[in-house]
This record gives C-alpha cells, structure tokens and sequence, in this order.
C-alpha cells in the first residue's frame, strides 16, 4: 500500500527518488502526458523502509538491482502539481545511487500513476536549468552534491 492519501485540502504523499549520474548526466522520467522531467523513484510502502523502497522502485522501473550510495536530500514541498492542478504536501528522501556498468543496458519497465508508459533520458547537468524538472533544487544542488544530508524545504502553495 502506497503512503499518500486525499484529504479534503488535497493530497499527501511520502516518496523516495533516485540521483543516478553518469557522464555528468542525470537519468530522469517523463511521459507523454507531463509535460517536466521528474526523478526515478515513487512512493514509499507502508511498512517499507526508505532504503527498501528506493531499491524496489529503481528495479520496478529500470529493470536492474542498483545499490545506494547514500542518503543525499530531505525535501518536503507545498505544490500544484502542473498538469493535474492537485495540491500536495510531500516528503521525500532523494537517494545518490551507485551507477553499475550496465546501466546502458536498462529498459523502460514503468509505467505512471495514470497507467501512461514513462520514458527516460540522460540530461547534462550543467545544462539542467533549461529544462521543467521536479524537484526544482536539481538545477542548482546537483551542480555541487552536498556530502551530508541536505535539508531542502519549497513552498510553492499552501
């Protein structure tokens, strides 16, 4: 059982995200239907730890086992989610993946909330801030990774 739930002021939701670099490039998510980038990753299961989940989501969406490098951001975030206007309130755990030698040979095995087939994509890094991705902190905190656990709170609504 995913941990977010409705209320009447909208929605909660606790999720994990992956942070897997290679070549100075990030692998992100799309899908036809948004129209921003958005990280690996999904939320956590009730009675499942962050780590757990990070490596189940990576797997369920990638296709391979990856182990994690380390915990690298705590994000809660106030949001109007862009294409389906939803209010959230949401807490995060972003997780720097270790990047295996096969991570070339992955295959898109995931599909989003609203059962439309994601895409992935390498963007530079150093170029992140031309594009719409979520979390915004990537375009600047990514440029130079914290080596403890970064606190990030964004208020974009309330």
């Amino acid at each position: 059982m995913d941990l977010t739930f409705h209320t009447s002021e909208g929605r909660f939701n606790y999720r994990v995200g992956a942070i897997i670099i290679k070549n100075n490039k990030l692998l992100v998510v799309t899908n036809r239907k948004a129209s921003y980038f958005y990280s690996v990753g999904g939320r956590v299961n009730y009675n499942e730890t962050c780590e757990e989940a990070i490596k189940r989501e990576v797997r369920e969406e990638l296709g391979i086992d990856m182990d994690i490098d380390r915990a690298i951001f705590f994000h809660e975030q106030f949001f109007d989610e862009k294409d389906s206007k939803e209010h959230f309130h949401e807490i995060a755990m972003y997780y720097l993946m270790k990047v295996p030698d096969n991570i070339s040979d992955i295959n898109c095995c995931s599909v989003a909330e609203n059962g439309i087939e994601e895409e992935f994509t390498w963007l530079p890094i150093d170029s992140l801030s031309n594009y719409t991705i979520f979390p915004t902190f990537f375009t600047t905190e990514l440029l130079d990774l914290p080596k403890n656990l970064k606190s990030i709170v964004e208020i974009q609504k309330r």
